[in-house]
């Protein structure tokens, strides 16, 4: 995933209008409450650190890039990790978030552990590119675009859907994605496999 991430870091750092949260992540925001524990992973800048700071949560905003999370230091609600997850061991222990919010990132190994990583009735926001994004440019390597479904094959059995959408956008640029919001049951941690 390292090229996708450069290209989506470099085009944070050229574009104001990347800058926004996700209208997909503003869309599901109100599932997460005030005071909720959110973890931002691949946070990149911390477009949504900040937004759900902003809204009363106290956000770990987790990234490889230490220079991009470095102005994520004064911002009250953030605090900041700078972790290679695809390198080293998935650092959180189960039921350790209120939310997870992931964005333009995409490493399948982290799926199990991130659903674990949800408390019970916690919120998985997540969005990345989808197979067909490689008519519109980066990331277009398959290894890092989801397959048809695959966010909602991934969660079945694990988390309840509350959406689901797959298909081509137009901004803030044209691109095909795949996004899920969806939220863990009481019953305890999601188990993969």
């Amino acid at each position: 995933m390292r090229n996708a991430r450069a290209y989506t870091s470099a085009r944070m750092q050229s574009s104001h209008e990347i800058q926004l949260p996700s209208p997909w992540v503003v869309r599901w925001a109100a599932l997460v409450r005030p005071g909720s524990e959110v973890l931002d992973l691949a946070c990149g800048t911390g477009r949504h650190a900040r937004f759900l700071a902003a809204r009363g949560c106290s956000v770990l905003a987790v990234d490889r890039d230490a220079e991009a999370i470095a102005a994520l230091a004064t911002v009250a609600g953030v605090f900041t990790r700078v972790a290679d997850l695809e390198g080293a061991a998935w650092p959180f222990a189960p039921s350790s978030f209120d939310a997870v919010v992931v964005a333009n990132y995409l490493h399948r190994p982290l799926f199990g552990p991130i659903f674990d990583a949800l408390r019970p009735g916690g919120v998985l926001v997540y969005e990345t590119f989808m197979a067909g994004n490689e008519r519109f440019g980066r990331p277009s390597n398959p290894h890092f675009l989801l397959r048809p479904g695959e966010l909602l094959a991934a969660v079945q059995g694990q988390l309840e859907v509350v959406a689901f959408e797959q298909g081509e956008v137009g901004a803030p640029r044209p691109a095909v994605v795949q996004r899920i919001c969806a939220l863990k049951g009481v019953a305890g941690p999601a188990k993969i496999g």
